[in-house]
């Protein structure tokens, strides 16, 4: 399992690990794991997992160092890792997350939480001292629909995550063109919607981000290219939306429409980046006006096909791509004037779904 890099291999050390989920259902190995040059950024996988259907998503809990993975299957469960040095130690048996589908996950106030898309819910399980998980999962269903018959038939949650401040949590659903503000019990677990907040008919809401400033929220929508700018009140857990800012490009390198994947925002605050799949572009944000006025700046073609994931190391000095369809993880080079992105290099990581770098 060996990777290229554009220009001159340094020596590596450092220790520092990439986790690449990918969907074993399209070929892919697991959980990857990669090790990361410190000085170049270049990935080089080392070892995959055994048997562990469909880890499209990764998260690690900064707090305990563990790992955990989504299984989206049909019975959809979650699995939590103690990582090592080019080994993932499985931390007890996978647990159901009582739904369908799991396409995201997050920690929040000691629960693991899970977006299910395919049945259009989240769901909520313990967490323990040591990280391991345990149900049953507490589930909260959404309810609605959408104008597109072939996408919107029901809810289809996509993504779930606290807030900066801890108090409450959000959930995307590209079903019913919503982002659900709830609040979750810290006794039980369970999740009590707050507030719901329409964005746009046929849009489908795919993936937010925070800006550092905490109180302004990107959407980006799969069904319409489009990146949404919403100011987040924490107080009264209230999101409004402000602007939209298209994300189509011309032409589809794949043959399919435009399909905006995620949206990152670099650790300091002043760049973006929006992966649209179909034009197979990352396109780069600059808050230079302000972090409720984001302007496209730049283009560049993602590296491979269908970019699914994208995430930066913690200095912002680079950016890291997951793309599905090709089958590989490419990285750039950020400009630390203008958040450009510059390919530095890439390694082939079948069906890969997401990256999380430790």
């Amino acid at each position: 399992m060996s990777g290229t890099r554009d220009g001159d291999r340094t020596d590596r050390s450092g220790g520092r690990q990439a986790y690449i989920g990918s969907f074993t259902t399209g070929g892919g190995h697991g959980i990857t794991i990669a090790a990361v040059d410190p000085a170049t950024g270049a990935l080089e996988p080392v070892a995959a997992t055994g048997p562990f259907a469909n880890p499209s998503c990764l998260t690690l809990d900064p707090g305990t160092g563990v790992l955990y993975a989504v299984s989206e299957t049909d019975q959809g469960a979650v699995g939590a890792f103690r990582p090592g040095s080019g080994v993932l130690d499985p931390l007890g048996p996978v647990v159901p997350v009582d739904a369908s589908g799991p396409t995201h996950l997050s920690v929040a106030g000691g629960r693991l939480l899970t977006a299910n898309y395919t049945s259009g819910s989240v769901s909520s399980l313990a967490v323990a001292a040591d990280g391991r998980l345990s149900g049953p999962a507490a589930v909260f269903p959404h309810h609605g629909s959408g104008p597109d018959p072939d996408r919107q038939q029901g809810p289809h949650a996509h993504q779930v995550l606290p807030d900066p401040g801890g108090r409450w949590v959000l959930s995307v659903d590209l079903g019913t063109d919503s982002l659900r503000v709830c609040a979750l019990d810290q006794v039980t677990g369970a999740l009590r919607g707050h507030a719901e907040t329409a964005l746009g008919a046929g849009s489908g809401p795919r993936h937010l981000a925070f800006h550092p400033d905490g109180a302004t929220v990107y959407v980006v929508h799969e069904l319409e290219p489009r990146l949404t700018v919403c100011r987040w009140e924490p107080g009264p857990g209230r999101l409004e939306p402000l602007l939209a800012v298209p994300l189509a490009m011309d032409g589809g390198t794949d043959g399919a429409r435009p399909c905006p994947s995620v949206v990152r925002v670099a650790p300091d605050g002043r760049f973006g980046w929006a992966a649209v799949r179909g034009s197979n572009t990352i396109l780069t944000l600059s808050f230079a006006d302000g972090a409720d006025k984001p302007q496209v700046t730049d283009a560049v073609d993602c590296g491979g096909s269908w970019p699914r994931d994208l995430v930066t190391d913690a200095a912002g000095r680079r950016l890291y791509v997951a793309n599905e369809w090709s089958g590989d993880v490419t990285w750039f080079d950020v400009d630390p004037e203008s958040g450009r992105l510059r390919r530095a290099g890439a390694v082939p990581v079948p069906a890969a779904a997401c990256v999380v770098l430790s």
